[in-house]
Formats: structure tokens, C-alpha cells, sequence
């Protein structure tokens, strides 16, 4: 519908200047918006005291300032939280709170669903809805650094982008949320805290060079074999291991960013001695740390956790041979917030 008021925050810096250069009000009210709208995460026109009233309507007339809800949370036994993410047109996703004594994480979605189906991630089971807005995406990491005071009274210190959809699949949205993320006029954390994951992309990696981004990549790795890789990730058929390694050293070397691999380990599938084998060749390729990653069960039975004992002498194996690698313990199990258990399994329950 033509009337249709425009949701606000969808506006860049220029076009609100404009907007405002349209009703002859002066340049800076732009500035006072924007402050409202990414500092001081206003929910509605009256909050923003410091603007005419008059002008305050006129905006109203116009625009609305589109609001997510957490209908639910759901807390581990091990602290990591979950929020059923609720978006202004009644689609779900999911965000999670990982604390750690160090640090408190927020893992952030960027797509209502996925279109890769991996096969080992409960969101590749689910069709792509859409992409998230730079608002919608901005507000989980809201949502989250709540959760962190809230049940840490600690603030959030890391945002990862590994929740639901592929974040290079929603390019231009995911580095928007992340300029207003980093902005000294919205949260004002720092690029080199928030990590950006993708299962492999090789023209939207060789795009984030183009930009000269900040923030850290990670790839989400899971075999360095081709015919091993291309059976759990169907993206790697077009984006095979050797044309992602040109990409990600490009990247490295235009960024001095070195990026992690993620691996997650699968009994009998890649937790051998070749695999390891493979991966330390692929790293000498590509400097790279590596994140071994416990396999969390999907209600599928096609995989199952590697031994503890094998993932522990695959790790020594990449460490012999001068690999920076660590090995990541599930988080939020219990309540379906592991890496790659995030379904939207409130979807159905909240819509």
C-alpha cells in the first residue's frame, strides 16, 4: 500500500538528513533521530523528548519504529540462555547468551530460516523465510546484552554471527547491523569482538576484503576434503576447498585478520588421522586457529558425537603440528541452543 508508513531505522544517515531537509528542519535533528533511534534504543516517538512536539507527529504520520519481542527464555543448566526472538510480523528466530567466566556471548541470526541445507544443522532443515532487517538484527544483540545484566549483571563483551541463515547470504544487511553495532551512535563495541561465520562463499569473502571490514571471519570448515565436504555441505560443490582458500588469504592478507576454521567433529565421518592430516595441510594453505566442535544431536540419525578420546588426539595432531586449536565443550544443550540445534521450534508454539 502506498500509505504504508516506512519503518524507520530502515533509513541510512543520508536519506534521514533528507527527509528532514524535506520538512525544513534543520540538519542536526537527523543526529538527535539517530541518537533515539541506535544509542538510546527508543520504542516510540514520545521518547524522544528532545524533539518538538509538532515534529514528533509529523514523524509519527510517517514512520514506525518496528519492535521485536522475546516471548520466551529459556536458561541451561549450564547458564547459557536462550530468547525465542519474535520479529514485528510474527516470524521467530533465536539468539543465545553463552557466558563463560571471561566473557559474555551473544549469538545472533541473521536469516528466518537457511537455504544451505547442511546436513548436520537443524536450521538447514527449515526453508529461508527471509532476510533480517539491520534493526531486527541489531535488537537480538539488544535482547541479549539485556539477558546478560539480567541474569549475569554482566555486559555483553562478543557477538558471533553463527545463529540461524548464512550472514553473507544477507550481506548488505549484516554489515549495515554492524556498522550501527560498532557506532560510537549505537552500541559502540568493537569490530574485532564480533565474529562473522559462514559455511563458504568464495565472491561474498573476496566482497568483505573489497570493504576492508573489520570484525573477524570464521568458515565453517567441517572436512578439508572435497567429496567429504560436499556430502554434509552442498554449498562446497560451488565453492570448493581450493577456490575458499584463494578467497580467505585474500582476505587475510587485506585485512591482517586471520580467520578460524570451525569443525565440527563427527564420529567415523572426519575424526581420523587422515582427517586431521587434511586439515593441517589445508591450514598450511590457509593460516588459520581451528575451533573443534562437539557434534550436538538434531533429532537425526545420520551422526554421532565423536569419541572424547579421539577428539582429544585429533587436537594434540593439528597442536604436533603447529596449529593454534581448541576444542569447544556444547553449550545449551539441554535446551536446544547448541551449535546448530537453533529450529524454531517456538515458531509454531508462539505464533
Amino acid at each position: 500500500m502506498s500509505n504504508e508508513k516506512k519503518n524507520l531505522r530502515s533509513l541510512s544517515s543520508e536519506q534521514i538528513e533528507a527527509f528532514f531537509s524535506s520538512i525544513s528542519q534543520p540538519k542536526f535533528r537527523a543526529r538527535q533521530i539517530e541518537q533515539w533511534l541506535w544509542q538510546k534504543q527508543a520504542k516510540s516517538f514520545e521518547d524522544m523528548t528532545n524533539l518538538p512536539l509538532e515534529l514528533r507527529s509529523t514523524l509519527e504520520e510517517s514512520f514506525v519504529i518496528n519492535q521485536l519481542t522475546v516471548p520466551e527464555e529459556q536458561v541451561s543448566s549450564d547458564g547459557t540462555v536462550k530468547c525465542a526472538i519474535r520479529l514485528h510480523d510474527g516470524m521467530v528466530v533465536e539468539a543465545v547468551l553463552i557466558p563463560a567466566d571471561d566473557r559474555m556471548t551473544a549469538c545472533i541470526s541473521s536469516q528466518v530460516g537457511c537455504s544451505l541445507s547442511c546436513a548436520f544443522c537443524a536450521t538447514g532443515k527449515l526453508k529461508r523465510m527471509r532476510n533480517l532487517e539491520p534493526d531486527e538484527i541489531f535488537d537480538q544483540v539488544v535482547a541479549i546484552k539485556e539477558a546478560a545484566h539480567k541474569y549475569f549483571n554482566k555486559p555483553l563483551t562478543n557477538i558471533v554471527y553463527m545463529g540461524m541463515g548464512e550472514p553473507l547470504l544477507n550481506y548488505k544487511n549484516v554489515l549495515t547491523s554492524i556498522y550501527r553495532i560498532t557506532n560510537d551512535m549505537g552500541l559502540g563495541m568493537a569490530a574485532r569482538r564480533i565474529t562473522v561465520s559462514t559455511a563458504g562463499i568464495e565472491k561474498m569473502i573476496l566482497r568483505l576484503a573489497e570493504d576492508k571490514v573489520k570484525f573477524r571471519l570464521a568458515l565453517s570448515l567441517h572436512a578439508a576434503n572435497d567429496e567429504k565436504r560436499s556430502k554434509i555441505m552442498p554449498i562446497n560443490e560451488q565453492n570448493s576447498l581450493e577456490s575458499l582458500a584463494k578467497a580467505l588469504n585474500h582476505f587475510e592478507d587485506v585485512t591482517k585478520n586471520r580467520v578460524t576454521f570451525e569443525y565440527i567433529i563427527f564420529k567415523d565421518f572426519n575424526d581420523k588421522l587422515e582427517d586431521a592430516q587434511e586439515l593441517v595441510a589445508f591450514c598450511k594453505k590457509v593460516p588459520a586457529r581451528v575451533n573443534i566442535i562437539e557434534y550436538n544431536s538434531i533429532d537425526d540419525q545420520r551422526f554421532e558425537q565423536a569419541d572424547p578420546k579421539k577428539v582429544n588426539a585429533f587436537a594434540a595432531y593439528l597442536e604436533r603440528a603447529g596449529v593454534v586449536v581448541s576444542i569447544r565443550r556444547s553449550r545449551g544443550k539441554d535446551i536446544d541452543a547448541a551449535c546448530g540445534q537453533l529450529a524454531n521450534k517456538n515458531q509454531a508454539a508462539n505464533a
